[in-house]
């Protein structure tokens, strides 16, 4: 630890599990106050007694619920340093099964959870006159997609745009915003729901051989969150194990 976020405030939404629970753990590991905030009030709880930390339940997809989780952190702390918008949705769905409810839902959470975010965190840190805004995006829909994924990544892709705007508009006020893009993680969802042969697989498309940790996601965000990152906004950060590098050919075959 080297207390990158000693006295920072954070608030952390969608950590009750995964990259947002990593997040979490990560920030306070280097100094950070923090506040934690999830949709599922029991899961959250336990996360946030776990770390020792405050909890708000919270919709994200609502407006009110972003400013009530942004106010309850002023409330504990005295000031918000650090937005993470982390929570998302991603149902696996065919676009010729999705309904205009489902596309609508995937949105509500994924895309306009994150301009709720920084509508929410906007007003404490145009106050303090800095503040970093932060998102989890995904290679998915930026980069590449798969069948099943048309609303998630059309989410994610919005989501990139959303922060490249947000950047420009916030930069006056001392505000960074950024995001991380997550390639393949082990999460606890695909520890449960995935065979070995089907990990396997991901594995062997992944230059680096192994699917990456909450963890290393988790490390992004604390770079883009500390005075390192004072000068980077309006980007993002992929986390991939370089999986967006190989044109398609065996990459593991060299020319001789």
């Amino acid at each position: 630890m080297t207390d990158r976020l000693k006295d920072k405030v954070a608030l952390v939404i969608g950590a009750s599990r995964g990259i947002g629970k990593a997040i979490a753990l990560r920030f306070k590991e280097e100094g950070a106050k923090l506040v934690l905030a999830d949709f599922n009030a029991e899961e959250g709880k336990a996360a946030a007694d776990e770390l020792g930390i405050n909890f708000i339940r919270t919709d994200i997809a609502k407006m009110e619920d972003a400013i009530a989780a942004v106010e309850f952190t002023v409330e504990c702390h005295g000031r918000l340093d650090v937005i993470v918008q982390n929570a998302g949705i991603y149902p696996w769905q065919l676009i010729e099964h999705t309904s205009p409810d489902d596309w609508d839902q995937v949105m509500a959470v994924n895309l306009r959870g994150c301009f709720n975010a920084a509508r929410a965190a906007l007003a404490p840190m145009k106050a303090q006159g800095s503040g970093r805004i932060l998102f989890t995006s995904s290679i998915t829909g930026p980069h590449v997609t798969s069948p099943g994924h048309g609303h998630y990544a059309a989410s994610k892709a919005g989501i990139n745009g959303f922060i490249r705007s947000a950047a420009l508009e916030f930069s006056s006020y001392g505000i960074n915003v950024n995001g991380v893009e997550p390639g393949n993680i082990m999460t606890e969802a695909i520890q449960l729901h995935r065979s070995a042969a089907f990990i396997k697989n991901m594995e062997d498309a992944i230059p680096l051989a192994r699917l990456g940790s909450p963890r290393d996601v988790a490390n992004a965000f604390l770079f883009l969150a500390s005075d390192d990152a004072s000068y980077v906004t309006g980007t993002t950060i992929v986390v991939d194990g370089g999986q967006l590098l190989p044109e398609g050919a065996d990459f593991r075959i060299l020319p001789s």
